[in-house]
């Protein structure tokens, strides 16, 4: 598990590293992220409903995968390593867009990313959790 964000100016260029919890905490500190369309061949997108520990906007649904990706690691390597780990799909990704945002989550903290918008095709089973 990845501890430490990259931290990032407006033009994605590092800054620093921070541990993952610090960089979320407050207004939060901009940092690099990535964020995975997974579609399928029929044109399918996959959704999944955020893990109920998260810290911020915990239960609510999302795209396939988002992520932060290590100190030194490319964007598409660190996606389709979440890929793998979280969903057991094998797929290479490919860059869309990036765009910075700041959204804050109550008093527990706030995303503050410059989130890399990714599209990945695959028509692999991905187990479900009930």
């Amino acid at each position: 598990m990845i501890n430490d964000v990259v931290l990032v100016d407006a033009q994605d260029v590092q800054v620093g590293v921070c541990d993952k919890r610090d960089a979320h905490l407050g207004a939060g500190q901009l940092h690099r992220a990535f964020s995975v369309h997974l579609i399928d061949s029929q044109g399918r997108h996959l959704l999944q409903r955020r893990a109920a520990g998260k810290m911020l906007w915990p239960g609510f649904w999302s795209n396939a995968c988002c992520s932060h990706p290590a100190p030194g690691e490319s964007i598409l390597d660190a996606a389709s390593r979440r890929l793998r780990e979280e969903l057991d799909v094998r797929s290479s990704c490919r860059a869309l867009y990036s765009f910075e945002y700041h959204a804050s989550f109550g008093s527990i903290g706030a995303e503050h990313e410059l989130c890399h918008v990714l599209v990945a095709q695959s028509d692999a089973v991905v187990l479900t959790y009930a």
